[in-house]
């Protein structure tokens, strides 16, 4: 786009209106700031009549026809103040290019986030001239700050860049029979993952419809977070049938917790209890599997597994840093999320019975009575490890230590 013009001149040949010439006029026009003036010449006669009908139709002034010395007309046209805004009148940012490639951060520079979107303009994408009189669409996150910390056209490349294929990345062919202790205790662990991952799949999608396209990166990245859940879903639902086992029991400490997670209307309020103490939480169940998985492609299905969860909680970590940073009174909902979602939970002793003991047979490698009290030596210094590692990354999202704390310690004994 470059700056509007104050006049200008085409020329249409023999082209009636009807016969192509619209394909140069229009155009033209919109090169045009409103009552700029158009001059179009033409050797068609039928224009003396279709041009000035033209005009009245589309809201332009037909001004005059004048003779060329050649014989030709030169008809005179004012544009009309209706029709597509012309904008800032400012040409665009070139895209930057890295080695032959553009990343999402490259087209964010050259087209920067409104601060507050317009639901009028649709899925108009960024910096698209939209027509006036379009309908409001049902977006209800319209703000930036609400919506797209700073790093999201990284975060995004960065995703895109990490997807892979359960169905050729995990050694499959590694799986074996197990003792049955064992085979159940991968299939309990494997369901559990499973089910919580189904709530990390349901809940971002609820979010996307209300996204405005003005941060059309937020909702592209919530598609890759889509995408890794069901990938997991699909790499824990085969592990936990690979060996002739399944997947273990539901616990309704499981189902209320994750109503509770679901049921979150906030879209930050419910990044904060999903991806920071949520996901992060399964940050180290997921290293705790890999250490002790019993084959290779349990290892490294959780593995892989754990990087893509690792991009969710960083995308938590900057959105709810950033909204708090631009609004104070988050502190305190953020922490009425919390406790409202440990009031739900009100009596529960801790994770499900049945995660525990597959978690501590896990690490054990055996049922064995020996093994088994290493296993739950090992389990003990998981809980352990999952409160340290969700008040790092609360006081990393602006929370104070004794806040990250008592936040830590209210949150859900589903892990999730």
């Amino acid at each position: 786009m470059t700056a509007p013009l104050a006049a200008l001149a085409v020329d249409g040949g023999e082209l009636a209106l009807g016969g192509g010439l619209l394909a140069i006029v229009r155009p033209a026009l919109d090169l045009l700031e409103p009552g700029g003036v158009l001059a179009v010449l033409s050797s068609a006669s039928s224009l003396r009549d279709d041009l000035p009908s033209w005009c009245r139709v589309e809201r332009h002034e037909y001004l005059d026809r004048e003779t060329t010395p050649d014989g030709r007309d030169r008809h005179l046209l004012r544009r009309g103040t209706l029709g597509v805004p012309r904008g800032s009148g400012a040409p665009p940012a070139p895209l930057v290019r890295r080695e032959g490639r553009i990343l999402a951060a490259d087209l964010l520079a050259a087209s920067p986030m409104p601060e507050a979107a317009d639901p009028h303009t649709g899925f108009a994408p960024r910096g698209a001239r939209v027509e006036p009189g379009g309908p409001a669409y049902p977006f209800a996150l319209l703000e930036r700050d609400h919506v797209a910390p700073p790093e999201i056209g990284a975060l995004y490349d960065q995703a895109v860049s990490a997807q892979w294929d359960p169905t050729t990345a995990i050694p499959w062919h590694t799986v074996r029979p197990l003792p049955p202790a064992l085979e159940r205790a991968v299939g309990q662990a494997m369901g559990f993952l499973a089910e919580n991952e189904l709530s990390a799949l349901y809940v971002p999608a609820r979010f996307l419809p209300r996204i405005h396209p003005a941060y059309t990166e937020v909702a592209q990245f919530l598609a890759t977070q889509l995408a890794d859940e069901a990938r997991h879903i699909d790499v824990f639902l085969k592990r936990a049938r690979a060996g002739g086992g399944a997947p273990g029991v539901s616990a309704v400490t499981t189902a209320r917790s994750l109503l509770s997670l679901m049921e979150s209307a906030d879209f930050t309020e419910a990044t904060f209890l999903l991806s920071v103490l949520g996901e992060g939480t399964f940050l180290d169940l997921l290293h705790f599997i890999e250490e002790h998985a019993p084959d290779e492609a349990t290892a490294e299905l959780a593995r892989r597994a754990r990087n893509d969860e690792s991009r969710h909680v960083h995308f938590g970590l900057a959105h709810v840093r950033h909204a708090l940073s631009h609004d104070p009174t988050l502190y305190g909902r953020l922490e009425a999320a919390v406790r409202h979602r440990a009031a739900t939970l009100h009596g529960a002793g801790g994770p499900p019975h049945a995660l525990q003991d597959a978690l501590v047979v896990l690490a054990a490698g055996s049922d064995d009575p020996r093994a088994i009290a290493r296993g739950h030596d090992a389990f003990r210094a998981l809980l352990e490890t999952m409160d340290q590692g969700r008040r790092r990354r609360l006081e990393h999202a602006g929370f104070t230590a004794d806040q990250a704390a008592t936040l830590s310690d209210l949150h859900t004994p589903n892990f999730m």
